[in-house]
């Protein structure tokens, strides 16, 4: 049955866009579906670092006031409560996910061949469209993703972002059961996300950050940890624990990691480095010298967000349990201070905001 639709929702809007911005919850029009989109009621969003660089604007992109965007998110989670009149496959009721990307151009050739991530189209959600930080949004039905039954909001929102961006590294890197796979800053939002699904697929996750968040990337499948606030040489441990060689995969999610990222892989022929995090613009460059490279057959590899496919794959994961809670719940009024939080860099795992709980 249809659910009544309130004129106004709930927003986290950014205010004095910049360096200084801060987040205020208000309220919004809720805005009325096209004929081809659904009209989505979020039970939950995820703060992803991503958010805080839009509403900082420190990415040498138009910032999100150029596109008329108040609201940032890209992790959401929720239920369709009205459907546009083009629209056929879908029901009310349904529950859908919010990606990085709201749609691309699905006549190019990236998106013909499964790499729609770097469709030149691409609307990028909550810098050029209404991010998941509102509580009612829009979305292209041609481009929602479908979250299964078993799968809690709290976990399918993260999903849309950390872990199928996560999943789209390691599909990119070829990397092999076995192999072990060193993620610095792996107690975070997405480093997180990236020990689960190492595990998953089946090779062995070495995690370098503080010792407060070992016992969580232990239980989420670090097969071994360094403690980077403790370990005088950081990167000869992790070659240390990779058989004396070096790792076989570096999955960088925080940027910082982007000095030693070549030093864990010391050794390695063929390893891959992977290169998730971005930096504010100017503030970091990658280079050696080409020997290193050619003697080593090293990679060095870009990856966006995750496609359709990737998420659809990540939420398979965690309907079968292999993708498991790492966030923290909190209600609307803390939204504010967990997105200062999240910018001074004080959370551990992902904080999801539920819309429903005060």
């Amino acid at each position: 049955m249809a659910e009544e639709i309130p004129k106004k929702c709930i927003g986290g809007v950014v205010v004095n866009e910049g360096p200084d911005f801060h987040l205020e919850v208000q309220e919004i029009d809720v805005p009325e579906p096209k004929d081809d989109e659904l009209l989505v009621r979020l039970n939950a969003t995820g703060l992803c670092m991503s958010d805080v660089h839009f509403m900082l604007n420190d990415w040498a992109l138009p910032p999100m006031s150029h596109f008329g965007t108040k609201c940032a998110g890209h992790e959401g989670a929720g239920v369709v409560v009205k459907i546009g009149s083009k629209v056929q496959g879908w029901k009310l009721g349904e529950r859908v996910g919010i990606k990085p990307i709201a749609d691309v151009c699905h006549n190019c050739e990236q998106c013909w061949n499964g790499r729609e991530n770097y469709c030149a189209g691409a609307i990028y959600t909550g810098l050029m469209s209404t991010g998941t930080y509102q509580q009612y949004v829009t979305s292209p039905a041609i481009y929602t993703s479908r979250i299964p039954d078993g799968v809690p909001d709290e976990v399918a929102g993260p999903i849309m972002c950390s872990a199928s961006t996560t999943h789209r590294a390691l599909i990119d890197s070829g990397l092999k059961p076995g192999n072990w796979v060193v993620v610095p800053g792996g107690g975070g939002g997405v480093g997180i996300q990236g020990v689960q699904l190492v595990k998953a697929m089946g090779m062995r996750a070495i995690v370098v950050d503080a010792g407060s968040k070992e016992q969580m990337c232990r239980e989420m499948g670090a097969e071994a940890f360094v403690d980077f606030t403790k370990e005088k040489d950081v990167a000869a441990k992790v070659v240390e624990i990779a058989d004396g060689i070096g790792v076989h995969g570096v999955l960088v999610t925080a940027y910082q990691a982007y000095k030693q990222a070549m030093d864990y892989c010391a050794n390695r022929i063929g390893a891959k480095i992977m290169c998730i995090a971005l930096p504010p613009s100017g503030l970091l460059e990658i280079g050696a010298e080409p020997s290193r490279f050619i003697f080593k057959h090293l990679h060095v590899i870009g990856t966006l967000v995750g496609t359709m496919q990737d998420t659809a794959s990540c939420l398979e994961y965690a309907r079968r349990g292999l993708l498991k809670n790492v966030a923290e719940v909190r209600g609307l009024s803390e939204w504010p201070e967990a997105v200062q939080q999240l910018k001074d860099g004080k959370i551990v795992g992902r904080i999801v905001i539920d819309f429903n709980k005060k």
